[in-house]
C-alpha cells in the first residue's frame, strides 16, 4: 500500500490538526452558529461568512498569530480550534492560547487530544518555550482542560480581556518546554 501524506500536521488516536483556509468558513461558521448557547459568554468565534474571512484572514497572514482547526480523523470534520496568538520571538518564545470546541464535540476528551498535539507542535516546529492560557474562572472546562493538559496556573488578573461588553477577571495558566518533557 503507498504511503499517503497526512493533511494534518499533527494527528492523535482520535483528532488531527491542521490550518485554517478560507475554503472552512461555510463548516466553521455553522459549527460556530451551532453551539452559540455552549460559547457564550466565554467566547464567540465567526457565525457569519464575513466575520470568518476577517478572522481566517489574521490567522492565515499575520505571522504573531497561528490557527489550528482540530478535525476528527474519522471523517475530518471540525471538532474545535486551538489558536496561539500574540507569538513573540527573540528571547520570549511566547505565545497565548485560545481554543473552543464545537457543540457536536464537546465533551468527548477530543479538545484534550486536540491541545496536547497544539503544544507538542508549538514546543517542536514552531520553536516556542513558553505557552499561556487566560480563562475566565467561571469557565470550569477551560480551567480543567488546561490543567489536565499539564498547564500550572500562575495568577490571578482582574480586568483583564474586554469580552462582551465588559471587562473580565481571568486565571493565568502557562507551561514551558521543560515543563512538558518532564511530565
Amino acid at each position: 500500500m503507498p504511503h499517503t501524506a497526512s493533511r494534518y500536521l499533527a494527528e492523535g488516536p482520535r483528532v488531527g490538526i491542521r490550518h485554517f483556509t478560507y475554503e472552512d468558513g461555510p463548516e466553521f461558521t455553522a459549527r460556530a452558529r451551532e453551539s452559540k448557547d455552549l460559547h457564550h459568554p466565554w467566547l464567540f468565534p465567526p457565525a457569519t461568512a464575513d466575520a470568518y474571512t476577517a478572522y481566517a484572514g489574521r490567522l492565515i497572514e499575520d505571522p504573531s498569530k497561528a490557527g489550528f482547526l482540530v478535525c476528527t480523523l474519522e471523517d475530518g470534520a471540525v471538532a474545535g480550534f486551538v489558536n496561539i496568538n500574540n507569538i513573540v520571538e527573540g528571547g520570549f518564545q511566547c505565545g497565548a492560547l485560545g481554543y473552543g470546541a464545537f457543540a457536536h464535540a464537546a465533551g468527548r476528551g477530543l479538545m484534550r487530544e486536540a491541545l496536547d498535539l497544539v503544544v507538542g507542535h508549538a514546543f517542536g516546529p514552531m520553536r516556542l518555550h513558553r505557552l499561556e492560557i487566560n480563562a475566565q474562572p467561571g469557565n470550569v472546562a477551560s480551567i480543567a482542560l488546561a490543567r489536565g493538559c499539564g498547564f500550572r496556573r500562575e495568577g490571578f488578573s482582574p480586568k483583564m480581556i474586554y469580552i462582551d461588553g465588559e471587562w473580565r477577571d481571568h486565571e493565568r495558566w502557562a507551561i514551558t518546554a521543560e515543563m512538558r518533557t518532564c511530565s
